[in-house]
Formats: C-alpha cells, structure tokens, sequence
C-alpha cells in the first residue's frame, strides 16, 4: 500500500465530467495481517472527520486488526483518509477509561457506577427541587456521538428538566453552516450532493481546507482535475494550503475581511450580467436591496481592505460568473471568522442569483467540522428543537407536546436556546450549577483557555465528564463516566451531504465502560422522568428502538428519516434524507423546483439582523411573504473585533491538519498518526520571519492579550503579517513537570457571530518573538502529495524528537 502518511491523498484515479467516480478500496491492517487473519467484517464509516467515509471494522480475537474502506458506498467508493486507517487503534490504547471516577478532595478515584451515578442524581435532584429548577442544569455535548444518543440526550434535557441551556461543541465548527442555511434558505440541510464533484466546471472553496479536513472529498476533487475537462478552482485562505496550491486562483485575504470579498464579487457578477435574472425574480427576495449594498464595493476597495490584487478580484468573479456548473464549499475560514454569517449567506447569495442549486454540478456544501454535527442540529441536542423545528413557531412546540406527551410550557421555547458560550458564562456566574459535558474537551478547544479552567475548577460548579479518557477537562472533573465508543456500539450519523450510514457494534467496551446511550437512558431512568400519563418519558430500551422514536419525531419535517430502516443501512451504501416510504432511495439534492423552506409555517427560523442578531418576530417574518423564496441577505463589512496594535502587531489564525482530530484525544493515541505531527507547530511567512530573526525550527513564543504558548518556527508561504497554529494540541502527552503552554486557544478571544453564536478563531491579534534557536534539525517531515513539497508547502512540523509515548495525561 502507498505510504498514507506521506501520500495522505493516495493514488489518483483521474475521470470527466458525468462519469461514476471509479471505486478504489483503501485497507490497513495490523501486524502484517492479510484478509484471512480477519474473523469478521464490520459495517461502519468515520467518526474521525465530517465526510462520512463509509468502512468495515476487521475483527480478529475479539479486536479491532484494522479497516477496509466500502467500495459500494456513494460517500467514498472505497477510500479512506489517513485518520480513517489509523485512528482506530486508540480504542485499544492502554489508559482508556474503564471505571467511573469521582471527586474526593483534589483527586479523583474509583468508583461504582451506583455510586458515580447516585452523585449526579442527587445533585440534580437537588438543584430541581430548589429556586431556579431547570435554570441550573447545562448540557455540553459532541459531534461525535450517534443520532440515537443525541435525540435521547434531547428528550432528556427538553422533557425531562425543561432546560434550554444544551449546545455542543459543534457550535464551535458547524453553528455558521446551519444558520447560514436556515437564513437563506429556510431550514437546515446541505442543498447539494458530493456527487456534484462528478458535474462541476468550477470548485471555490471558501475558507475551506478541504485537503486536510474532508480528505476523500478533494481526493474526488483530485481525481477530476487530473481527468479530461477539468474543472477551474478559487480558494480564498490567507495560507498557503494544499487547495492553495492546486488552485487555479488564490486570494490570500486578510484574516476578517471575507464580507468585503463577497460583496465585491457579487457586484462584478451583478454588473456584468453573469446572474439569471429568471431565476432572481422566480425564486429569490431582497435583491434591490442587495445591489445597493453591493454597489459600495468596487474592486478596488476590496483589494484595499483585503490585501489582495483588484486583478485578482476581478479575476475571481469572471471563474464565478462564467462557469456553468459552479460548486461551491465554505468551512471555518469563514464560519470563525469576522461576520461569519453573513459571509456564509454571501455565498449562497452567488449560488441563488446565478440559479446555481438545485441541479447536478451547481451545488454548496455548507461544510460540517465533525462527523455527527448533522445530527446535533437535528434532534435538537445543540439547543435547536428537533426535527429541524422553529422555538418560536407555537404549532411546532405543540406537536412535539403531544409526540412526547407532555405540557406544552415543559419545553423551553420562551427564548432562543442556550448556545455554547453563554451557557459557560452562566457556569462562570454561578446560575448552571451542574454542568454535563459528553465527548468533548473544552480545556483544550474553547477560546481564552485560562478562563474556561476557572470556570471549570470553581468548587460550586458540578461538573459531569463523560469520556474515554482523563482528558485536559475530565481532570476538573467531580465525576468522570467511562463511555464506550465507535465500533463498540451500535447508532446512526449523517454526513455532510444528508448520508445516513449506521455502525454496528464490532466488539465489547473495555472495562465497565458503558454506551453514551445506555449512560442516559440510566440517568433517566433514576431521574424517573414520566409524560403527563405517568409514563416513563424514554419509553426505549436500545438503539434500534430510539432511532424508530426519531424517525416519529422527524415525519413530515425538512430531515424526515422515515423510510430509512436499519435493515436498509445494512450491507449497501448511506441513504440521503429526505427519505420517506413514498421516496424510499433518498433524495439527492434539495430546491430542484426552486421551491425553499421559507413558508412562515415550515421554516425552522424567522431570521435574525445579520449584523446584530437581534431576532425577527412572526409578524415582521409574514411580512415579507417569503411564498418559498431564498432570501438574498447581505450586510456591509465591518472590522473585526480585534485587530493588530503596536503590542500584538500580527494576526492568529488556527485550524486542522491532517494527521490530527480536534483535541488528539483519539489520534494522538495512533501511533502513525501522532508520529506523523507529535507537537504544535507555528506558520510564518518568511519575510515575517527574517524580520524577527526566526529560522526554521527555532522556539518561538506567541503571546496575546490573553495568554502566551511556546512552538518551533515553520517557514512557509502564508500571507505576511498572519500566523497559524493548528489547535489540537493540549497537555495530555506532554511531562506533567513540564506543563509548557502549547494549546493555540490560550491565545484566542472570547467572542462570537452575532447571528450563529459561533467563536471567532481567526482573528486574534497577537504577538511573535523568537525564544531561543532551532532545538537541533527538525525531523523530515511527510512529503505532503508524493515529491518534494515547494518552499511555500506546508508539512506538518515534527520538531522535537519522536513521538511520546501515549500517557493518560494525569497531573
């Protein structure tokens, strides 16, 4: 097999325009095992990524022995990315979890789960029998769960406590993505189908690295650039990533400036009538109102505020405008940057007036970050209601009364959910008083990392950590729940582009590690929740029985699962929603008719102002007589808040690389993977560089007005005046004598899109010097693409020695 790490994207496998993706099937097996080392194969597909990369789990003895990617499957025909291949074998890592902890004084020790559960029931039996019920509880989940345990997790916080304080960290990587699309187009739910790869004359790729965070889409993406009639391709990022360089064009704007960009390309495409003016009077609302705005931006004034050639600009908008099959896909360049709402609309905006949806090859993926952040969104465990339902819509709060049999007023609908960072002030001030917190790891991904610790650690705050790990925020703990994870349960997800795979239980849980399911089903069944019959309010027992109450729950709304059936998710390929018994094979793309979801009665959102949130009512909603029309809405560009001063002259840029996930809390635990990029590294640009005395591979300290991290200098072709540091990297494998700052988030701020609520990663102002020379030379690092990568590439840094040893990351 190709070297994955150094071949991340392996071999290509070239085709045209409205041809089948040819299959190739990418395997990993342990030990040198061939297949007939395997006992069995095990349907599944990634919970290492958003792309929904479809694989079975080879099992041998009892134990993972690798993956084999599913040829048949639509997602990836039988391709695996690097974390797909390797990233299973920290189920096996030696410091899982296998016995719930609980607090006694500053240490957490062992314990049973009565014990461990009966802490948890008695506080939260307390806090709802006192002033302030439900207003103390706040529930912080996953995009990494399954379907079935975020719509219990759902039920349990919306029926059983009545609380709205429940988000998850998919708000720190999906929120702009589905309040992009609710605002455009109505409700939740990528338009598009990957397919669209296949049709496409043009990609742009929007603040998306898609070479590094979905990386069976740009092998798709690859292939046809490497086939006849290849499609043209924008990226818009200030580094020089993989997509940078394969780009066509490349505009490396200034971190924060992306409105400006897209007014200033959609008034190039207004002005020289490369819009379909049909389709903008059919299908589309507000478009007076957007030419005026962008009428204020010419090409100059954009490359004055974002840096780059007016040239440029308007080479940019003639690809956009002349293309006749325009894909377009957006992630966290935009979605954590400055007006990242906006921004993101903007380019639903370009797709709408260009009559671009709808139809093969002119599609948009509003990317996702994490692999179930689908399915957080829909079943309501990120504070949206389930069902993709409006909390200021009565009728919806009424039929999910009667579908879970209780008062309409035990559903918190009197204001808009709770989201992520207003739910950790409240934990700050004291009001949540019991904070759960499901496969995630806020010390290391939240922004202001000091502040989120003393939250954490206040002695007043009860804090519920349900892991695999004694993770950076397990330590802070008062009880830690060992949850079972991928492969060793059974439960549903949905990728990016509305796929549903399901993944079946390929072998047992370490320990008495527990499914996250079986974990909340337990709480409420102590809790002894009941409906207004005096009925258990879960009425399920297991996972194929959840995922039918689910099915109930989403009849007749935008992500109605109601023909998908276990049976059918088993031995073929994922299934698209919509999919019902009259539409039993899915449906591939949304608005074919040009008819949205915007019906006052349907839509999952009467809007919010772009530039300050504020929410619209019902009346000013009906106003508009929507009548299942898109709503062009833009706004004009506005600083960010935080830009460079004399003492934080450059700006900070954070996101993924390859080889890693999140917080490492699994792929730091893979030896090829935590091999491939062991510790934190920092982009410059090497004028940048020169200027500040850094060579290659020198210790170099990051400061903000926030906190300050130390990592080795990488020269490469980012834009001057910007830094990247990729934010995976906390303190679990580091010497616990030795607790150097190395988390990116030490450094970034606390503040948020007015309209998505999610965190603004990319525009930190900070400051750079060097700290000492280069600890020796760095190690060759993995030729990224399969030569000698350009002076501008970026690799990922392996400075400092081979790869730690797995740890447990107790202090």
């Amino acid at each position: 097999m190709v070297d994955r790490i150094a071949e991340p994207w392996g071999e290509r496998t070239p085709y045209g325009p409205g041809q089948e993706w040819p299959v190739r099937v990418d395997r990993y097996l342990a030990d040198g095992r061939g297949d007939a080392d395997v006992d069995r194969w095990v349907q599944s597909a990634s919970v290492l990524h958003s792309n929904g990369d479809a694989m079975d789990i080879g099992v041998a003895d009892g134990r993972i022995v690798g993956v084999r990617g599913r040829a048949v499957d639509r997602i990836n025909r039988g391709r695996l990315d690097p974390k797909d291949l390797y990233g299973w074998q920290a189920n096996h890592s030696p410091d899982r979890l296998t016995r719930p902890l609980v607090r006694d004084g500053d240490r957490l020790v062992e314990a049973d789960w009565d014990t461990a559960m009966g802490r948890i029931v008695a506080r939260s039996k307390e806090l709802l029998d006192g002033p302030g019920g439900w207003g103390h509880f706040g529930f912080y989940t996953s995009g990494q769960l399954f379907l079935e345990e975020y719509y219990t997790l759902g039920v349990i916080g919306k029926a059983g406590l009545g609380t709205p304080h429940m988000d998850g960290n998919t708000r720190l990587c999906t929120a702009t993505a589905a309040a992009a699309m609710k605002a455009s187009f109505g409700t939740d739910g990528q338009p598009g189908s990957y397919t669209d790869v296949d049709h496409c004359d043009a990609i742009a790729l929007w603040g998306h690295n898609v070479a590094e965070t979905q990386t069976v889409l740009w092998m798709r993406m690859l292939d046809r650039r490497r086939g006849p009639n290849p499609p043209a391709m924008l990226a818009v990022d200030p580094r020089a990533t993989p997509v940078a360089r394969e780009a066509d064009l490349h505009l490396a704007v200034r971190n924060g400036t992306n409105m400006a960009l897209m007014n200033g390309l959609l008034r190039e495409i207004v002005r020289r009538g490369w819009y379909d003016r049909d389709y903008v009077d059919a299908h589309t609302v507000g478009f007076d109102e957007l030419c005026r705005i962008i009428d204020g931006y010419p090409p100059r004034r954009v490359a004055d505020i974002c840096d780059v050639p007016a040239a440029d600009v308007e080479r940019a908008a003639e690809l956009l405008g002349s293309s006749q099959r325009l894909l377009s896909t957006v992630l966290q360049g935009f979605y954590q940057s400055n007006q990242a709402t906006a921004a993101a609309c903007a380019v639903n905006n370009l797709h709408l007036i260009r009559g671009m949806i709808g139809r093969p090859g002119a599609g948009i993926y509003q990317m996702n970050g994490q692999p179930t952040a689908q399915n957080t969104r829909e079943t309501g465990a990120d504070g949206d209601l389930p069902g993709l339902r409006n909390w200021d819509n009565t009728a919806h709060i009424e039929e999910l009364a009667r579908l879970w049999n209780v008062d309409v007023d035990m559903i918190p609908h009197w204001a808009p959910p709770t989201h992520a960072m207003q739910i950790f002030r409240y934990a700050e001030q004291g009001s949540i008083k019991l904070l759960w917190i499901t496969a995630t790891n806020p010390a290391v991904s939240l922004p202001d990392l000091a502040r989120i610790r003393r939250m954490l650690a206040k002695p007043d705050l009860f804090v519920v950590v349900q892991d695999l790990f004694l993770t950076e925020t397990a330590e802070l703990a008062d009880v830690v729940l060992p949850a079972a994870t991928w492969a060793e349960k059974t439960g549903t997800f949905t990728s990016v582009d509305r796929t549903v795979h399901i993944s079946d239980k390929a072998v047992d849980p370490p320990g008495e590690a527990r499914t996250d399911l079986d974990i909340f089903l337990d709480y409420a069944r102590r809790m002894d929740f009941r409906d207004r019959d005096g009925q258990p309010l879960i009425p399920w027992t297991g996972p194929e029985e959840a995922f039918e109450a689910w099915k109930e729950c989403s009849r007749g709304r935008p992500c109605d699962y109601t023909g998908i059936t276990y049976e059918k998710l088993r031995g073929g390929s994922g299934i698209q929603w919509p999919c019902t018994e009259e539409h039993p094979d899915g449906t591939e793309r949304l608005y074919t008719d040009g008819t949205f979801n915007t019906d006052p009665d349907y839509c999952e959102t009467y809007g919010n102002d772009l530039a300050t949130g504020a929410e619209f009512t019902e009346p000013e909603y009906r106003a508009k007589e929507p009548r299942g029309r898109a709503f062009l809405l833009t706004v004009d560009y506005q600083p960010s808040p935080e830009v460079p001063d004399d003492d934080h002259p450059m700006l900070l840029t954070t996101g993924r690389t390859v080889y890693q996930f999140h917080t490492r809390t699994k792929t730091g635990r893979a030896p090829q993977l935590n091999q491939a990029a062991p510790d934190v590294w920092v982009e410059l640009n090497p004028d940048d560089a020169a200027r500040l005395d850094i060579a290659e591979g020198d210790l170099v300290g990051i400061s903000s007005p926030r906190g300050a991290i130390q990592a080795c200098a990488r020269l490469c072709g980012i834009r001057p005046g910007v830094v990247f540091v990729p934010f995976h990297y906390g303190y679990f494998d580091q010497d616990p004598d030795d607790r150097t700052p190395r988390a990116a988030n030490e450094l970034t701020i606390t503040a948020w899109d007015p309209v998505s609520k999610q965190p603004l990663f990319k525009v930190a102002a900070v400051a750079v010097a060097k700290l000492a020379d280069g600890r020796g030379v760095p190690s060759p690092a993995p030729t990224v693409g399969g030569s000698a990568p350009p002076p501008d590439a970026h690799v990922p840094s392996t400075v400092g020695g081979p790869a730690a040893e797995a740890t447990s990351g107790k202090e």
